[in-house]
């Protein structure tokens, strides 16, 4: 499968620029052959714009979740929308289940490429330090799956690339790829190299973790976008600019590692 990281930049207070890279990006990636775009975590309104979250907040299928399904099926092309800051109150009344009636979350979706949304996937872990997510939104409860281009394609966000209990249950679902997009700032670039990577390595599964780049007044994202195979060898990344990367990746080296090396056999 061709699996492409469009790793954007991401302006404070532009969100209609953000969302038009995003729909320049998935056609970019689809071009050059991708099957299933990743986008970075809010990517549209930028992870640090905290006091615009409830601003910028709304539902599932709303404004730019239908600018990214319009792409994706334009494209014929699968995409994990990043993330966005939902509004839980309004996606419960469009009849999602929601893990609140009220407040907002952290949220990702994957459309296929005729435009139908596959997978949602609510932030786990917020962070709580230097950032006030913690205390803005509210965590999700469930695990989602979906098969794409032979693969069990998982999600995870950010932060929680630092809890290896959050991907050992994704393994344990019988995912073989997790996708992580992700606004990872400086100065935590070893973290970043270090914790995707171990996610890969610990799991024997594919991890594809991509990140934005842009600065939010103090704060820069690192970009850095990479993806990992199951034995911890880098398929392929970005520097630190705004870009793409399109990797061919084998649903059949998964199954030929963990079967050379069955160290999920020997758990205790």
């Amino acid at each position: 499968m061709n699996l492409a990281l469009a790793q954007i930049e991401v302006e404070p207070a532009r969100v209609d620029r953000n969302v038009e890279r995003a729909v320049g990006a998935i056609a970019e990636c689809a071009d050059r052959g991708a099957e299933l775009v990743v986008l970075p975590e809010l990517f549209a309104t930028g992870y640090f714009a905290f006091e615009n979250y409830s601003r910028t907040a709304e539902s599932i299928g709303g404004s730019i979740h239908e600018r990214i399904r319009s792409a994706a099926e334009d494209a014929s092309v699968s995409v994990l929308a990043g993330t966005i800051v939902e509004d839980l109150e309004q996606s419960a009344k469009a009849g999602h289940r929601v893990p609140a009636e009220s407040g907002f979350a952290n949220t990702a979706v994957l459309f296929d490429g005729d435009g139908r949304n596959r997978l949602v996937y609510r932030k786990h872990h917020l962070f709580g330090y230097d950032s006030r997510e913690s205390g803005l939104l509210t965590p999700g409860e469930t695990l989602e799956t979906v098969d794409v281009g032979g693969f069990s394609v998982g999600v995870a966000t950010c932060y929680d690339l630092r809890f290896p209990e959050l991907f050992r249950e994704l393994a344990a679902a019988g995912v073989t790829l997790t996708l992580v997009p992700s606004a990872w700032p400086y100065p935590r670039v070893e973290h970043w190299r270090l914790l995707p990577r171990a996610r890969a390595v610990e799991n024997q599964a594919f991890v594809a973790a991509a990140n934005g780049v842009g600065t939010f007044e103090e704060t820069s994202l690192l970009g850095r976008s990479t993806v990992y195979d199951p034995w911890g060898t880098t398929v392929g990344g970005v520097g630190d600019e705004e870009g793409t990367l399109v990797v061919d990746i084998d649903p059949a080296r998964v199954d030929r590692i963990r079967s050379e090396f069955p160290v999920l056999a020997d758990r205790r």
